[in-house]
């Protein structure tokens, strides 16, 4: 690393450059507890330098989709997904206690009174460190979700396969 000072994104480019370590985590879970687990691990390891990509499928994908966007399918079914995972990262419910909305809430009211960040400042966070989003195009097709559905700072839509090359040149593989 160059001895002379150096902007902190251009340093942290400079950083990954020379690591070979990387992370890939796949995010199946929609629950706000887990998605943020990720996003702390995503960004902890982003800021020592290290490669990091985020592979959404299944219910995690309603962590990058915009709040309220619901499917753009023509059948029942895969509009019912889409009905019923409006999605947004403000919206995921914890894994436990949720107790209709009101764990949520109090989780998050915790949170604040401790300036923990929540998911949407973690995404941002993420976005700001280099770290690559990737949204599964198999599991989009199947709940009828579509780009436009997505925040913006999705790298790529792709599929198994594209994981399956980070997760190769990872170090670190983790599924939540």
């Amino acid at each position: 690393m160059n001895a002379t000072k150096l902007e902190p994104a251009a340093a942290l480019a400079e950083l990954r450059d020379t690591k070979p370590d990387g992370v890939t985590i796949v995010l199946l879970s929609g629950d706000m507890d887990r998605a943020m687990a990720a996003f702390i691990i995503a960004t902890g390891a982003a800021a020592m330098g290290m490669r990091v990509t985020i592979f959404f499928t299944f219910w995690g994908l309603n962590a990058i989709r915009r709040k309220g966007a619901s499917s753009s399918a023509k059948d029942w079914l895969r509009r019912m997904f889409g009905f019923l995972n409006k999605g947004g990262s403000e919206t995921l419910p914890l894994s436990k206690f949720h107790f209709g909305g009101l764990g949520t809430s109090m989780m998050k009211r915790v949170m604040r009174d401790h300036r923990m960040p929540g998911v949407p400042e973690l995404i941002e966070t993420a976005q700001d460190l280099g770290v690559q989003f990737i949204a599964c195009t198999t599991t989009m097709g199947l709940m009828g979700i579509t780009k436009d559905t997505l925040i913006d700072g999705v790298n790529q839509l792709a599929g198994v396969t594209t994981y399956l090359a980070e997760a190769k040149q990872g170090s670190v593989n983790l599924f939540i």
